[in-house]
């Protein structure tokens, strides 16, 4: 299903100029994507595999069902695809955090004053603490040659090459074993300026990249084991007729999660299985 947007009549009515300089950007990422000139004629949409995703319950005040925790912009309730338009996704990000959460994380936050503060004396917290220590330490200690924003925007790229909204498996196991790549070059050959014990953005980025690089190789290693088209998650090889996301209920209702065990070791799958009691699980169609 498409739609089409015919600018026509309002660049006959306005001139091109005007229109350029209105959405020029805009038309000229349509241009590179479809190799067609939206000046000349009109420009396609229609849905892309995010409009199948579903949202995260909230109630009235943003807060999911795990309190405490809220959820604002398009993630949250049922027509997460369909806010998914372009500005609209943005506003409602917009909306959510400037004009609603404000007034409503207050009423939960108004509670907490109640709760005893945790101590920092809890062997957990000691544990945390020397972890991060330590990984800093040991980032610091590389000096290698490589900078921080190189590797991230290597690690990046793999992911929007092959861990995109649209993958295959061919494309999951090369981004599985450049990940790897990345993880080596990373821990061995990192640059990061600077010291630990001062403000440093660098140091900063340089935790995140790391972090990004366990999330992105668990990303890859989930989509590959996922073997159908659910959510924002389509593999390319299960697909309807019609190029609909081809759920597979029967295999995959169930949330996974795996389980670290250590490093160097291969994670463990932890299954949760999907039981609705009021909603049918069925497969979503557009052309209706």
């Amino acid at each position: 299903m498409a739609v089409y947007l015919d600018f026509s009549s309002a660049i006959q009515r306005l001139g091109e100029d005007t229109i350029r300089a209105r959405y020029g950007n805009l038309f000229q990422m349509y241009e590179k994507i479809v190799d067609d000139n939206p000046y000349k004629t009109p420009m396609m949409i229609y849905p892309a595999i995010h409009y199948t995703m579903g949202g995260i319950w909230v109630d009235y005040e943003l807060q999911t069902s795990i309190k405490g925790l809220f959820c604002i912009g398009e993630a949250n309730f049922s027509d997460h695809g369909a806010n998914r338009l372009g500005a609209s996704a943005l506003m409602q990000g917009l909306a959510d955090g400037y004009f609603v959460l404000p007034y409503t994380i207050q009423n939960y936050l108004a509670d907490q004053i109640q709760v005893p503060r945790m101590s920092t004396e809890l062997p957990e917290f000691a544990e945390a603490e020397n972890a991060v220590n330590e990984k800093i330490k040991k980032i610091m200690s590389i000096q290698g040659t490589k900078s921080v924003d190189s590797i991230h925007r290597e690690l990046g790229l793999i992911m929007w090459d092959f861990v995109g909204m649209g993958r295959n498996k061919a494309g999951l196991e090369v981004a599985l074993e450049k990940i790897k790549e990345v993880r080596k070059e990373f821990w061995s050959n990192v640059y990061v300026p600077g010291a630990a014990n001062s403000l440093n953005n660098e140091l900063e980025k340089a935790l995140r990249v790391a972090d990004f690089i366990e999330i992105g190789e668990l990303m890859a290693r989930d989509a590959l084991m996922r073997e159908e088209s659910c959510g924002g998650h389509f593999r390319e090889e299960y697909q309807t007729p019609e190029g609909e996301a081809l759920r597979n209920d029967e295999e995959f209702a169930f949330a996974s999660c795996w389980k670290f065990n250590g490093e160097g070791n291969e994670p463990e799958l932890l299954k949760e299985s999907l039981e609705y009691e009021f909603v049918h699980r069925q497969q979503r169609n557009y052309k209706s």
